[in-house]
């Protein structure tokens, strides 16, 4: 089992930044991949960024330059720094992780952008 926590969600301002945590209960180099994916309201779960262990990077065709994603094994720790914030970037952020052919969730953490 894999527990994930995420921290660091709120209300930003357009061109505003955030930073997103998730810290998982395993040494994260113990997953294959990690990343994050975001929902907003009546939308479909989306894939946003992603690390392949120990630091092969993906993104999203609409995050790309503005958010970066990576990851600290001594705090078993994924971070999303995300920059440049836009108002379409509201959603609930979930942190992921794919370990031993499974797949874990984060409970999620709201980001808004918004004036």
């Amino acid at each position: 089992q894999v527990q994930l926590v995420e921290s660091g969600g709120g209300l930003v301002q357009p061109g505003g930044s955030l930073r997103l945590s998730c810290t998982a209960s395993v040494s994260i180099f113990s997953t294959r991949m990690m990343g994050w994916y975001r929902q907003a309201p009546e939308k479909e779960r989306e894939g946003v960024a992603f690390i392949t262990m120990p630091s092969t990077t993906s993104y999203a065709d609409s995050v790309k330059g503005r958010f970066t994603i990576s990851a600290d094994n001594t705090k078993n720790t994924v971070y999303l720094q995300m920059n440049s914030l836009k108002p379409e970037d509201t959603a609930v952020y979930y942190c992921y992780a794919f370990r031993s052919g499974q797949v874990y969730w984060g409970q999620g953490t709201q980001v808004t952008v918004s004036s």
